[in-house]
């Protein structure tokens, strides 16, 4: 915008292209300009108003056709009613961790207790549900994707202090999310 206005001064003054040395200079006597003209206007009150009130809005996307299964409805459906914006997702401080140590937790059916470096934010002990589908000592070493901001969560059998991520669907399964190669504990995922 400000290069466009100073060319709009320029053309306005009938001068030559103006640099930071001619502030000191005074258009010579019997210089002629041009017609006046408004190089900006105001910007009014209604008119921010009405701009951040388009900028609240969200935009609904529906993928769902009349062609699809009821189930695929129902998905699109509730994916439509969990829509967030980019603010909240900014929110959610993912990074990258290691497992340093996974252990089986005495008494629970579902969890591993699992010890991550996160690099500079140090270590965090985690509580994942995850026991069905992996070994503890085959996940030792792996790199996987951390939500490193979640508030503590005291449980029965400790501390929980993030929550790694892992994709299941309706198939049987559990699969923990893995960076690629290169990436290294504590680096943010955006």
């Amino acid at each position: 915008m400000l290069p466009e206005l100073a060319r709009s001064v320029e053309a306005f003054l009938k001068v030559n292209p103006l640099e930071w040395s001619d502030a000191a200079n005074l258009l010579a006597d019997g210089h002629q300009i041009n017609n006046y003209k408004h190089l900006m206007t105001r910007v009014e009150e209604k008119q921010l108003d009405a701009l951040f009130e388009i900028e609240k809005e969200t935009p609904k996307v529906t993928t769902a056709t009349p062609s699809q299964p009821s189930s695929a409805k129902a998905e699109t459906a509730a994916s439509d009613a969990q829509q967030i914006t980019i603010d909240d997702f900014t929110k959610v401080d993912l990074r990258i961790a290691r497992i340093t140590m996974a252990e089986l937790v005495e008494g629970a059916d579902k969890l591993l207790k699992i010890t991550l470096d996160v690099g500079a934010l140090g270590t965090r002990q985690v509580f994942a549900g995850i026991k069905s589908a992996y070994d503890p000592a085959s996940l030792v070493g792996k790199l996987t994707v951390v939500v490193a901001n979640l508030a503590p969560r005291k449980m029965k059998f400790g501390l929980s202090e993030g929550m790694i991520l892992a994709a299941s669907g309706e198939t049987p399964g559990v699969f923990l999310l893995s960076p690629d190669a290169g990436a290294q504990p504590g680096m943010k995922v955006k």
